[in-house]
């Protein structure tokens, strides 16, 4: 798959989108997440796909590791887990997914700690901000994954925009999951942990496979087939787009698709001015 070179100076994330409102129930059949890009997020990444494809000409593309430190934070109603806490084992099972998926790509993830906190406002998806405020650890460069029993969608990210925007993103710099998703939990099609692994491609800058539809410019990355609409399932062999090239990308982790059908993620490399140092 393409690799992705972020090189823009001063490529920063912030806060890019707000707690979805959304209030219907979720069907357990099909995923749903609360990320939505920016315009300014669209053009940014339109501009690094140029960048990407003269690199590419130039011969200039190499995986590079870059180490990520985790802190995974439990926020339930009691320390009961039909109230939405999980066990130890849960949490080390769901890093180890997402440590797993990300591996070829040279991303490493290092878990930090795991925390709990019994809060029922936090917990039935409430005063996020104020979660997110008392609860982040570590710096700018760090992911913080917060899981909760009660959210509108199966997850969802801050996705990185331009901006000197540190002092008032860096609280809110993170993805909010919902916590029956891990592996072994209670959301049917979707509880092997990899919406874990969808969310932080978000957090990493990745879209939907199919953003912008047949006719729009897409995930901005030249090698994903158009889609006209996420996938549901595991449609084989669906072409939503049949006057574009190649089949819809349904084992891709950024569409929608059943988790057992997910294999491939984008190679990326990510050389982040401020996230990363």
């Amino acid at each position: 798959m393409l690799i992705w070179q972020i090189i823009a100076a001063g490529f920063v994330p912030m806060l890019a989108l707000a707690v979805p409102a959304i209030n219907d129930a979720l069907d357990s059949n099909s995923f749903s997440c609360g990320t939505t890009p920016s315009e300014e997020f669209k053009e940014i990444s339109k501009s690094l796909a140029k960048e990407e494809a003269i690199a590419r000409r130039l011969g200039r593309r190499a995986v590079h590791e870059v180490q990520i430190n985790v802190y995974m934070h439990i926020v339930a109603s009691s320390e009961d887990v039909h109230d939405g806490n999980l066990s130890d084992q849960d949490v080390t099972n769901q890093f180890q997914v997402l440590k797993t998926d990300f591996e070829p790509t040279g991303i490493i993830f290092n878990l930090k700690s795991i925390d709990r906190t019994f809060n029922a406002t936090w917990a039935s998806n409430t005063d996020l901000r104020r979660m997110w405020y008392h609860v982040r650890n570590g710096s700018y460069s760090d992911l913080n994954l917060w899981f909760i029993p009660t959210l509108d969608h199966y997850g969802y990210c801050t996705i990185p925009v331009a901006g000197d925007t540190l002092p008032y993103a860096i609280y809110q710099d993170g993805c909010t999951i919902r916590s029956d998703t891990v592996p072994g939990g209670r959301a049917n099609n979707y509880n092997l942990g990899k919406t874990v692994t969808h969310e932080v491609g978000h957090w990493m800058g990745l879209l939907h496979t199919f953003q912008g539809g047949c006719e729009g410019t897409g995930d901005y990355i030249d090698d994903t087939p158009a889609q006209a609409s996420p996938s549901q399932g595991c449609p084989e062999g669906r072409d939503s787009c049949p006057n574009q090239p190649g089949l819809d990308p349904i084992h891709n982790y950024m569409d929608y698709s059943y988790e057992y059908v997910f294999e491939e993620l984008l190679y990326l490399v990510l050389v982040w001015s401020k996230r990363l140092t």
